[in-house]
């Protein structure tokens, strides 16, 4: 059995979750906050057998995709600040960062 890890972009997560349970996957939704961007992001934890993984992954590649994203600079942190100018700069967002992990026990109580 594994466990896929999968970091998705909130604009994505509600229609991956309703890909997963239609398909009959079962997943746990958390929500996370990336370090880059420091904006919300959704973790899904998603078990499966070893033969169904490319499954779970060809539906992450379905609906998870990458975009360009208007963002704001943070201020500099320590720096001096009466110089920053805050320029919106165009960066590539979404998408998804998957883990797949080995399970070495599973038990549903």
């Amino acid at each position: 059995m594994k466990l896929i890890v999968a970091i998705v972009q909130d604009k994505d997560a509600v229609r991956l979750i309703e890909a997963l349970v239609d398909q009959g996957y079962r997943a746990t939704k958390l929500a996370t906050t990336g370090g880059f961007l420091r904006e919300g992001n959704t973790t899904l934890l998603v078990g499966v057998e070893d033969d169904r993984v490319d499954d779970v992954l060809d539906i992450i590649r379905r609906i998870c995709h990458s975009r360009e994203q208007l963002v704001t600079p943070l201020a500099p942190v320590g720096g001096p600040i009466d110089s920053y100018v805050p320029y919106p700069v165009e960066v590539l967002v979404g998408g998804a960062t998957v883990f797949v992990l080995h399970v070495e026990r599973y038990e549903r109580v």
